[in-house]
This record gives structure tokens, C-alpha cells and sequence, in this order.
């Protein structure tokens, strides 16, 4: 009676691992046919100032020219004040 326990838990096992090779098998068949799009510019995530992650680019920030007579002005007044405190 052993005997014939022995060859039915084999056939069992035989099965077993036939069943998984094809599931392996189909599994490994779907990887391939998806396509594959690893490029740099799909791979890049921007971070805002708050910390949220999106697709798309920040937006530049605007840069304010200031009029270049009040930034001299107030060069030569900063002046004024160190020389004073010397």
C-alpha cells in the first residue's frame, strides 16, 4: 500500500511543478511583450516648493529688474554708513 502512496504523491509533485513552470513560463511571455519605455525624460519627477512630486516642469521664476541708478545709490549710501560706524 505504501507503494502506491509513494508513485500518487510523485505524480502529485510531477504535476506541481509542471503547472509552475508553464505559470513561470506565461508570466515571463507578458513581461516581454509589454513594451518597454525606459527613457530618461519618462524616469524624470520635478519636486515644488511644497514638496509634491509632478510630470511637469516648475514654472521659471520672474526675475524683477531693478533700476541700475537706485542700486548705485544705495551702494554709496551703505558705504556712507560703514565709513560713519568706523
Amino acid at each position: 500500500m505504501s507503494k502506491n502512496q509513494n508513485t500518487f504523491i510523485k505524480k502529485q509533485k510531477a504535476e506541481l511543478k509542471k503547472r509552475k513552470q508553464k505559470e513561470k513560463l506565461e508570466k515571463k511571455l507578458d513581461r516581454k511583450s509589454q513594451p518597454k519605455d525606459g527613457s530618461l525624460d519618462n524616469m524624470i519627477v520635478y519636486v515644488d516648493e511644497f514638496g509634491n512630486f509632478s510630470d511637469t516642469p516648475p514654472e521659471p521664476p520672474i526675475v524683477k529688474k531693478a533700476n541700475s541708478t537706485q542700486t548705485n545709490q544705495n551702494r554709496v549710501k551703505t558705504n556712507q554708513n560703514f565709513r560713519n560706524h568706523e
